[in-house]
């Protein structure tokens, strides 16, 4: 049998997928050789410790306590500063110091909080809520997902939100064609069945939030590609590399074979010139970024003193 074919995970998530379709053996070293990794982008640390603050925050508003604006940020800098250690969190920029980083995190935070304060205008169903489903009826084909808050808005439709911390924002037709929030439905249908939908998109450093929606027949279309993705996968036997600008962030370029080895600085990747305007590894953004499934900051509780240890991606 085909080593992909025993070694490729029974279970998916769009992350996975995504990993597959950006580079092949990246997704091999992930998910079919599983080979540890003990660092991480300075661009994901910061996306989950800024997931950790607004997690927190609307637990806090659901039982009626908002925390003012300077508490938010006191927290956010406590966790960043708790979390972060030079030796494990990779700043692929050279010359871009950590305290850039810090504050993009908080002007994220800031502009969200003024904008949705006091955090009334919806009800939250969810936060951090796993979902697993089928996308077919024999359960050959199983996907899971984490969302990060589901949200009855004023109209009564179900809305699923996602919160971005990269700098990119897609165009709308990108949105309307987006993978992983339309699974996110199909995997709600059950939840909320014969109710309207939203997907919703929150980019933080942007202070924009955007949305779509979905028919019935695009959905059937989105099951059936997927489906052709995951067969994909479980035919594959070669895991060819695939050349990008995400390979300066990814965490097993120092064994690519393609990654060009003048390019690794005490074992890390330097961005070139060219490519620092770009936009790096977004664990909210980018396909070739954690899985959603088992996120490195995990679920977090309220207040809690210290962010939790980093065990691995989101898969």
């Amino acid at each position: 049998m085909p080593r992909g074919v025993i070694a490729v995970p029974q279970i998916y998530s769009h992350s996975r997928l995504a990993t597959f379709e950006d580079c092949p053996k990246r997704f091999e070293y992930r998910y079919v050789l599983k080979i540890p990794t003990d660092t991480e982008g300075i661009e994901a640390f910061v996306g989950k410790r800024v997931h950790e603050v607004l997690e927190r925050l609307y637990k806090a508003a659901d039982r009626g306590q908002v925390p003012s604006l300077e508490k938010v940020i006191h927290r956010y800098h406590r966790l960043f500063e708790e979390g972060f250690d030079a030796d494990r969190v990779r700043i692929v920029r050279e010359g871009t110091p950590v305290e850039f980083y810090q504050q993009m995190g908080e002007r994220c935070l800031t502009g969200y909080y003024r904008r949705h304060y006091p955090f009334d205008g919806d009800e939250t169903l969810g936060i951090e809520q796993r979902v697993t489903f089928s996308l077919d009826e024999t359960r050959e084909y199983r996907f899971q997902g984490i969302i990060d808050r589901i949200v009855r808005a004023r109209d009564g439709a179900i809305e699923i939100h996602d919160y971005k911390t990269g700098r990119r924002v897609p165009t709308q037709k990108q949105l309307d064609e987006d993978r992983q929030l339309a699974l996110y439905q199909i995997g709600l249908a059950d939840r909320y069945p014969d109710q309207p939908m939203r997907l919703v998109w929150h980019y933080l450093q942007q202070d924009r939030k955007l949305t779509s929606t979905r028919t019935p027949e695009q959905l059937r279309i989105l099951s059936e590609d997927t489906m052709s993705v995951v067969d994909r996968i479980n035919t594959e036997t070669e895991f060819k590399p695939r050349r990008s600008a995400l390979c300066d962030w990814c965490e097993y370029n120092d064994r690519c074979p393609i990654y060009p080895k003048e390019r690794l600085r005490n074992g890390r990747a330097e961005a070139s010139s060219s490519e620092t305007t770009s936009n790096p590894a977004d664990p909210k953004l980018s396909s070739a970024t954690p899985d959603p499934i088992t996120r490195q900051d995990g679920q977090l509780h309220l207040f809690a003193k210290k962010p939790q240890a980093d065990p691995g991606s989101r898969s």
